[in-house]
């Protein structure tokens, strides 16, 4: 029989609302650690793949950064760092920035068929609908989801002339709801699910796997909700044949989680500033982000970076979520999408850093 799950990640959104514990506004003197370490970066020359923790000494800012991965781990699940230095810098200077961060939290993780490790998240003609949509190149409403790592990072440069909220749910709070109400639908849940990779997997990577929406390993709760990708699954034929039909009961499950994750009673909604960067541990929370209109002016569109981040000290996974994540061990370099761009440099990269961060590599084949 199932229990329960205690955490400080099962919230509602007035928890959130009574407390700020959530939101860092960064110092002057922090501010200006970090933009010191951006600048030496810049002059440097030296290409992302080339730097690791222990060439970007952030000062202050760096007690901030550790403060803010334990509270994605034992507290609600996300950190919004708020007045970072991004206003007037030129575009290579932010992706430093968001860089520079990146290597004190955790390894950067592929995003796409790119391999790419930092994603420009913008309006770029995307279909998010369809058998190889992703939400982040479009201005679509985005269903509640995780994405494919421990943590996600978003960097806000622009924001949008209209739209473009930032919503978070407790997967903890959904579950531990729905158990009260519907123990079936939560015990689906638990079952395998049909998951597309997008038209992005690897050259040795089916286009689907399968795995679990919940799961649990020595005590510690995973969701891995991502119903775009599974929808996909469900169109008969092509690269999806021989792909598990939905049961009725999945169906439901996945709707209850749905409705749920978007009800005022769950969900805590937020609007991104020019210079915050918000912080989300993706196996507690899920989020979403509704439409959004543009300005004409390219230089004013929406406009944030995403980093995908395999950190230390992150909660062990069921044996169910190694086909996604290669690795399940807590501490070990896990989690992104493969893609079909990895170079011996990043293999290099990935390698130093786990290093330096004390986690134990999970190399990819070349």
């Amino acid at each position: 029989m199932r229990r329960r799950i205690l955490s400080e990640a099962d919230w509602r959104p007035t928890d959130i609302e009574a407390s700020e514990r959530w939101l860092r506004p960064v110092t002057a003197a922090e501010s200006a650690d970090l933009a010191d370490a951006v600048t030496a970066l810049r002059a440097s020359g030296r290409p992302l793949l080339e730097i690791t923790r222990r060439d970007v000494p952030l000062g202050r800012f760096a007690a901030v950064l550790d403060k803010a991965r334990a509270r994605l781990e034992d507290g609600p699940g996300f950190v919004v760092l708020r007045g970072l230095p991004t206003a007037d810098r030129p575009a290579e200077e932010n992706r430093l920035m968001a860089w520079a961060i990146g290597t004190h939290l955790g390894v950067a993780r592929p995003q796409g068929r790119q391999s790419q490790l930092i994603s420009d998240v913008r309006d770029a003609g995307g279909t998010y609908r369809s058998g190889s949509g992703r939400g982040y190149n479009t201005n679509s409403e985005l269903d509640y989801h995780t994405d494919g790592s421990d943590v996600v990072g978003l960097l806000c440069l622009n924001t949008a002339r209209s739209g473009g909220l930032s919503r978070l749910s407790s997967a903890v709070a959904i579950r531990n709801a729905l158990l009260e109400t519907r123990p079936d639908l939560v015990e689906a849940l638990y079952g395998l699910f049909p998951h597309s990779r997008q038209n992005e997997e690897a050259a040795d990577e089916a286009p689907w796997y399968m795995a679990p929406v919940f799961s649990e390993r020595d005590g510690a709760f995973a969701c891995r909700y991502i119903r775009n990708h599974i929808r996909s699954t469900q169109v008969p034929g092509g690269a999806m044949e021989g792909a598990p039909r939905l049961t009725p009961l999945q169906h439901e499950a996945l709707n209850a989680v749905q409705r749920m994750a978007e009800s005022p009673e769950f969900s805590f909604d937020m609007w991104l500033e020019p210079g915050d960067f918000q912080l989300v541990n993706n196996h507690v929370l899920v989020h979403s982000r509704t439409h959004y209109e543009d300005f004409e002016e390219p230089g004013r569109k929406r406009h944030l970076l995403r980093l995908w981040l395999s950190v230390p000290g992150a909660r062990p996974l069921s044996p169910a979520l190694r086909e996604v994540y290669k690795s399940v061990e807590p501490n070990s370099v896990r989690g992104g999408f493969q893609g079909r761009g990895i170079t011996p440099e990043l293999v290099a990269y990935q390698a130093r850093a786990a290093a330096e961060l004390g986690m134990r590599d999970t190399p990819y084949r070349l």
